[in-house]
């Protein structure tokens, strides 16, 4: 059952969106960077699990908001996860960061998993109960030179097809805090050298490269994975992630500026908020 926020017996209840940054991708038959994890008290949230709880406010107490980077991806060095968002305590974690096909490495684990590289085949990387889901995998036969599709906060990344298509990265959820619907947390697709480049999950994540072309990196402020790349072009990155609040009362002062609608403030950038 979903509450709703504002004053009850006394207390301040708050709904919140936490996502956080996207994965980086990786290079050379790369994987998808993973989403940011996703925990939502309104409409659905990440990795199919049951909607969150409101936080209780206490008047006059400032709550420290953390708005998540996406992860850097890369040619050959090492791709990076996105970082943490958080409301307080409520902690959504980093995607995983995309595997690099060329170097054999798996996707990594996160809010949501990374993908995984090709040659040899790799494991997709985990994502974090009730935030995403797992990264996409190289299954046999490995060599067709493609990378896996990032877990996206609503589904699984898509394996790639070999010798045929980079694997699609999972699509994001639907949350409507903002007073609109919006989708977040989508994964990235996975890079392919000669085919068809995976597909950006629904929800902010970059599409996979096609041979020497680019990749697309995640949307700004969805917490979308980048799309790796299918050759010798550096893996995209991952899109940063948001801050949502509704407690049904205006708030006493805010840092960080956050955009204001009514009671509903949306964080794009790390600060603070006082009921």
């Amino acid at each position: 059952m979903q509450i709703l926020a504002g004053v009850h017996t006394g207390a301040i209840l708050a709904n919140y969106l936490v996502v956080a940054g996207g994965g980086g991708a990786g290079a050379n038959y790369g994987g998808g960077g993973g989403a940011g994890g996703l925990r939502s008290t309104k409409d659905a949230t990440g990795g199919g699990g049951s909607l969150e709880t409101p936080f209780i406010v206490t008047a006059g107490v400032a709550y420290t908001i953390t708005v998540g980077a996406g992860g850097a991806g890369s040619f050959s060095g090492t791709v990076t996860a996105g970082s943490d968002s958080a409301f307080d305590s409520i902690i959504s974690s980093g995607g995983g960061a995309g595997g690099n096909g060329q170097l054999g490495v798996a996707g990594g684990n996160g809010g949501s998993g990374g993908g995984a590289g090709d040659t040899p085949q790799q494991a997709g990387g985990l994502g974090t109960a009730n935030q995403g889901f797992n990264g996409g995998s190289t299954a046999a036969p490995s060599g067709g030179g493609r990378g896996a599709g990032g877990g996206g906060a609503g589904a699984i990344g898509e394996n790639g097809v070999s010798g045929v298509s980079g694997g699609n990265g999972g699509a994001g959820v639907s949350v409507s805090i903002s007073g609109s619907s919006v989708t977040y947390g989508g994964g990235g697709g996975g890079g392919i050298n000669t085919g068809t480049a995976g597909l950006g999950g629904v929800g902010g994540g970059g599409d996979g490269g096609l041979g020497a072309g680019a990749a697309s990196n995640g949307v700004t402020n969805t917490g979308g994975g980048g799309g790796g790349s299918g050759g010798t072009v550096t893996g995209a990155n991952g899109g940063s992630g948001v801050v949502i609040i509704d407690a049904g009362v205006a708030a006493a002062s805010t840092t960080g500026s956050p955009t204001v609608s009514g009671t509903i403030y949306t964080f794009t950038a790390s600060g603070s908020i006082t009921f």
